[in-house]
């Protein structure tokens, strides 16, 4: 609504002055009232508009005989613009608008409580740090995590912590020997070895499973394996909160160093383990060919 009205506005002060000019060609005309002449790709990266809006604008600009444009004569499929001399003219004619629109703008300032170029920056500021996406899409995360619940190992879940850790395995690299005593007998191998197992339950149903294995080191006390999510499910930050169920589980047994291995393809799952507090670490043997990263956590 703010900007509607200033553009309204915009429009009767361009007549009051006998200028012909819409508000959204000023932008160009400014650039090219320096007095250089430019390509539309320096144009659009300059006052930030895409390349087609810029295009457009140029198209208009030329009907109304504001700019001339030329072929590049260091590249032919590039055109370059510059002020007409009917452009020109306007350069100097706009010099006293310039002046009372910025008096008026001055004015506004200081009536007005806070500074609207101080709240734009800052906020180009913050949208550059993260945008209004990442923002939205951290707050759906948000959101979707509550209607998360993270519950313990029952034998109803055995099926789903194999399918669930096949899928993600098969995709990227092939099962190893390692992966069925693990999916093929969870309770034996894992629970009944000293470690845990983790559900992640959305809706009521299974959509995400985590192990921890009791190692058998003098430098590790459990190993962070069989993390997977359902790509149905993903994106509901499911996989952060098995890993810190997971963490806080090791740290309630008096585990004081997790580790884990995993592959840099998964680029996801590695951002996630960096995120959890893993740190790279150069480990031991592998069971498994697919690793390539093993990586550590100090939980005390």
């Amino acid at each position: 609504m703010l900007t509607e009205k200033i553009t309204k506005d915009a429009v009767q002060i361009y007549k009051l002055y006998q200028i012909e000019m819409q508000p959204k060609w000023f932008p160009v005309f400014f650039v090219l009232s320096q007095g250089e002449e430019k390509t539309i790709t320096a144009i659009a990266k300059e006052i930030g508009h895409s390349h087609p809006s810029v295009s457009k604008i140029i198209t208009e600009m030329l009907k109304n005989g504001l700019i001339t444009e030329k072929k590049d004569a260091a590249d032919g499929r590039k055109n370059i613009v510059s002020l007409s001399e009917k452009g020109m003219e306007i350069t100097f004619k706009i010099q006293d608008q310039y002046k009372d629109v910025n008096n008026a703008i001055e004015q506004i300032s200081a009536l007005a409580t806070h500074n609207l170029w101080k709240a734009i920056e800052e906020w180009e500021f913050l949208l550059e740090q993260k945008t209004l996406l990442q923002r939205v899409k951290d707050q759906q995360k948000h959101r979707e995590s509550d209607k998360v619940q993270i519950v313990d190992y029952k034998p109803k879940y055995a099926e789903a912590f194999k399918l669930l850790n096949e899928e993600w395995i098969s995709k990227y690299f092939k099962m190893e020997e390692a992966d069925y005593k693990a999916l093929d007998d969870p309770e034996g191998y894992i629970l009944n070895n000293g470690g845990q197992i983790i559900v992640a339950l959305y809706d009521h149903q299974p959509v995400g499973v985590c192990a921890l294995l009791k190692m058998d080191s003098p430098t590790y006390d459990y190993e962070l394996a069989k993390m997977a999510v359902s790509p149905k499910a993903q994106g509901k930050n499911i996989g952060f909160l098995l890993g810190q169920a997971a963490l806080k589980k090791a740290g309630a047994m008096g585990a004081k160093k997790v580790y884990l291995e995993s592959n840099t393809i998964l680029k996801p799952a590695i951002n996630l383990y960096h995120k959890l507090g893993f740190q790279k670490v150069a480990g031991h043997a592998s069971p498994y060919e697919r690793c390539n990263i093993q990586m550590s956590v100090d939980l005390k």
